[in-house]
């Protein structure tokens, strides 16, 4: 038996020590909370980019910073009016089948 684990016999069997909490343990993990971010939802009062549709202009739209596979950052728009999706890089818009490519996986 180790010196570091405390055990109770059970019949013949031995189990280790249950592990006590303590309040500076509850401490640390409160310290640790992050705070919530906007994620540019709709339901969320101030939360919208200012982003339009660039198809309907409407102001309805989701937007999503994204990585794709191949490592080329995009922003992702997704308009709830009209359905348009977009992807924008450092090189302009992306088409679908462009995107579609990037993002597949290399075996």
């Amino acid at each position: 038996m180790s010196p570091k684990t405390a055990t109770q016999p059970i019949g013949t069997v031995a189990t280790p020590a249950k592990p006590t909490r303590s309040r500076t343990s509850r401490a640390a993990r409160a310290a640790r909370v992050v705070p919530p971010v906007a994620l540019g939802s709709l339901t969320q009062a101030g939360a919208r980019s200012g982003t339009n549709c660039r198809t309907c202009h409407s102001e309805r739209v989701t937007t999503l910073t994204l990585v794709l596979t191949d490592g080329t950052p995009v922003e992702f728009t997704s308009c709830h009016a009209c359905e348009n999706r977009t992807w924008f890089s450092t090189e302009g818009e992306l088409d679908r089948a462009t995107v579609l490519e990037r993002t597949r996986k290399i075996r």
